[in-house]
């Protein structure tokens, strides 16, 4: 397998395209407004509850500048939203880089968008397994999947891309969004890549300690036909 090493970038990318899928809904009400004074044409690309929740704070501006991910990659959300952001075009938009032709012809094979800015946080796993009657089914269903992927994906292309998983980050990120023209500085990606990196590991971390603490037959419990 061929590894694909990238020789040049930029420092400052400029913040056009977001995507924001999130558990913890705190802050939005502060930061998407502003970035939207930053940078008035940005897109923003979300899913569920949270683009319900982008649509109330925007008001009448959610026409002009929030899509649902279903619209843009094509297929709908999965029962339950169990499949919402796992597709091909979502991905190229995360991993593609500036400098390399074969993407930008994916992109434009596709009409798709290089996403630069990824605002995700993760169903809340280990408050649902803080509880003492917690079964492991619960503790199964909120495992989430596409948020994890998001992440490591922004992260991993943290040569273009800001991975943002903290609402407590939100503040000091329109203040360098303010101070460099709507973009962001390698130094400041490369921070949130290490950040997220930590919080997928953490997470994962939880995953497994949790089902470790499980037998098969505590798992055979919860359900019937068994």
């Amino acid at each position: 397998m061929s590894v694909n090493i990238v020789d040049r970038i930029d420092d400052l990318v400029s913040v056009r395209h977001v995507l924001i899928s999130v558990s913890d809904k705190s802050g939005l009400e502060r930061f998407v407004p502003r970035l939207l004074e930053i940078t008035p044409d940005i897109r923003i690309f979300s899913t569920g509850g949270t683009f319900k929740r982008l649509a109330e704070i925007l008001g009448g501006r959610a026409e002009k500048c929030l899509t649902q991910v279903s619209a843009y990659t094509g297929q709908p959300e999965t029962q339950g939203g169990l499949v919402k952001t796992l597709d091909f075009k979502i991905y190229l938009g995360l991993l593609t880089e500036t400098y390399n032709a074969a993407h930008q012809q994916d992109l434009a094979r596709t009409a798709g968008v290089p996403i630069d800015m990824v605002v995700v946080n993760l169903y809340p796993f280990q408050q649902t397994v803080a509880r003492a009657e917690v079964t492991v089914e619960e503790a199964r269903a909120n495992i989430d999947i596409g948020g994890p992927c998001m992440i490591r994906a922004a992260a991993k292309n943290y040569l273009r891309v800001a991975s943002v998983v903290d609402p407590g980050d939100y503040p000091a990120l329109l203040v360098r969004l303010q101070a460099d023209a709507g973009s962001l500085p390698l130094a400041l990606r490369f921070e949130l890549a290490q950040k997220a990196f930590a919080h997928t590991a953490d997470y994962d971390r939880a995953i497994a300690d949790f089902l470790m603490t499980r037998s098969p037959e505590a798992v055979k419990g919860c359900y019937r036909g068994l």
